[in-house]
């Protein structure tokens, strides 16, 4: 999409944008320029369906083009989707299969006029449509103001009476088409409806689910701490509703075809990751998987994530660390934090802080290593192994890291896997402050809706430690789809 043109050659380009429940706005722009959700873009369209950037608009070859940039949502023409889309007359489309319609229309270049339609001539064979023509002027089409003979008022008349049958024939055909129409509109608004319903529904099943979890997580800590047997069939009936509940959700799913539309692999598995972590996929931004995808990226950029794993193998480490999460029952996908703190190394040591180095594989610091039974050596203050400190003892650790992140997953995380990721890394007093000024209830305090509310309070270091985790996480679960020469390190747990 090049040319030579000056700024004044290029005709503008009218753009109106209609927004759901809002009046349509109207722009005009004499030089290329971005549509997006971000306010760097030219045309910001602040709409959940519209991605952050989503498409760039520009002029070249003589007349202007709609390129969709990789978005997420991508450009919806009549039901299918386009990468790119010329604008010689005006053109209407979606940003995002029920986003926003957008329709542009180009301004006739400077100094041009619009072309006249060339009709092709009809050119005779063998003399037969000049003699039909010559037929059709004089009986049918003729002019009424000259008088007729006989013959042609008998032909006319006959002619009108076969027009008046065909116009009342093809009323009821255009009638009929009219009303299929009409059903087929409001047939596909039914099911639209129905589907929106079902997924409400879904998604408040999930929630529910997601508050029996938070239940269970609290009554296993009073368990493990009093020993008391009814405290144990308590948790035994929360398991079985549970369970109910959950297949009742897959049901749901299933009704839903979220996994039978036109998802790659590697958006499968995005999508049923965060429900492993306690997010529900339906409410998934549609950003998010494209944000995955980047951190997915960044792993296939450097032999860290392979040598890390490497490591854990040799160790045996990927068999201890998630039978430990497993058994206070978390996701054993919080082996990959150890992985992200430490790259599983037991004498690693951390930078300064004000409470000391941080130490080991799961990087406890002094004060939140004592508070899990983690005795602190005399070199807390040295950034180096020490033989008396618990911390570098992997096992003592795993076990200290898995009651930590239970703790936080039972109560001010509300069992949102991702949120329990962000606290760990930013510090459970700095965070959960910011979940403690939200509702008590996973569906009002889950990670979409902290993030959207809370993001521009994150340090980057925490956004990008849940982000680096999560995707580890999805590539474990099929290392060879993103290029990596091993199998699922956690495959064995299949077998439990």
């Amino acid at each position: 999409m090049s040319g030579s043109y000056s700024h004044a050659q290029i005709p503008a380009i009218r753009v109106r944008v209609g927004i759901a429940n809002a009046e349509p706005r109207d722009y005009r722009f004499t030089q290329p320029f971005r549509i997006g959700r971000i306010a760097e873009c030219e045309l910001c369209i602040e709409d959940p369906h519209v991605s952050r950037q989503h498409a760039n608009v520009a002029f070249g070859n003589g007349q202007w083009w709609i390129q969709d940039q990789n978005s997420a949502n991508g450009i919806w023409v009549e039901g299918q989707r386009v990468q790119t889309l010329s604008i010689s007359q005006t053109v209407t489309f979606r940003l995002g299969v029920e986003g926003p319609w957008v329709m542009m229309q180009a301004d006739a270049p400077a100094g041009t006029q619009q072309a006249p339609v060339q009709v092709p001539a009809q050119q005779p064979i063998g003399g037969e449509t000049r003699m039909i023509a010559s037929y059709t002027e004089k009986y049918l089409v003729g002019n009424t103001d000259q008088p007729a003979g006989e013959r042609t008022m008998m032909i006319r008349k006959a002619f009108s009476k076969v027009q008046k049958k065909q116009k009342r024939k093809y009323g009821w055909v255009v009638g009929g088409l009219v009303l299929l129409l009409c059903g087929v509109g409001a047939f596909a608004w039914l099911r639209d409806q129905q589907v929106r319903k079902q997924t409400a529904m879904a998604q408040e099943l999930f929630y529910t689910m997601k508050s029996l979890d938070v239940d269970i997580a609290n009554v296993e800590r009073l368990v493990s701490e009093t020993s008391g047997p009814q405290g144990a069939e308590q948790i035994r009936k929360f398991r079985e509703r549970r369970m109910a509940m959950e297949n009742q959700y897959n049901n749901f799913l299933s009704g839903l075809k979220l996994y039978d539309k036109a998802l790659s692999e590697e958006d499968k598995l995005i999508l049923r990751m965060a429900r492993v972590f306690g997010e529900c996929e339906l409410a998934a931004p549609p950003e998010f998987i494209t944000e995955v995808k980047s951190y997915i990226t960044k792993w296939q950029s450097s032999s860290r994530y392979k040598t890390a794993v490497d490591r854990a193998i040799a160790n045996g480490y990927d068999k201890r660390i998630p039978k430990e999460f497993l058994d206070r029952g978390l996701p054993p996908q919080f082996f990959y934090l150890a992985m992200q703190e430490s790259n599983f190394d037991p004498f690693i040591s951390g930078p300064m802080t004000y409470k000391g180095h941080a130490k080991g594989m799961w990087q406890f610091i002094p004060e939140t290593g004592e508070k899990y039974g983690l005795k602190t050596g005399p070199l807390f203050e040295l950034p180096r192994p020490d033989p008396a400190d618990d911390r570098h003892n992997w096992e003592k650790s795993t076990v200290a890291a898995s009651r930590y992140i239970k703790d936080i997953y039972s109560t001010d995380a509300q069992a949102s896997g991702l949120l329990v990721i962000a606290s760990y890394n930013w510090g459970e007093h700095r965070i959960i402050k910011l979940l403690q000024s939200m509702p008590a209830n996973p569906k009002e305090r889950n990670f979409w809706q902290v993030l959207a509310k809370y993001k521009d309070k994150w340090p980057a270091e925490t956004y990008n430690y849940v982000y680096y985790i999560f995707a580890a996480a999805v590539i474990g679960e099929n290392p060879r789809l993103f290029g990596f020469p091993f199998d699922n390190p956690l495959a064995h747990l299949e077998k439990r």
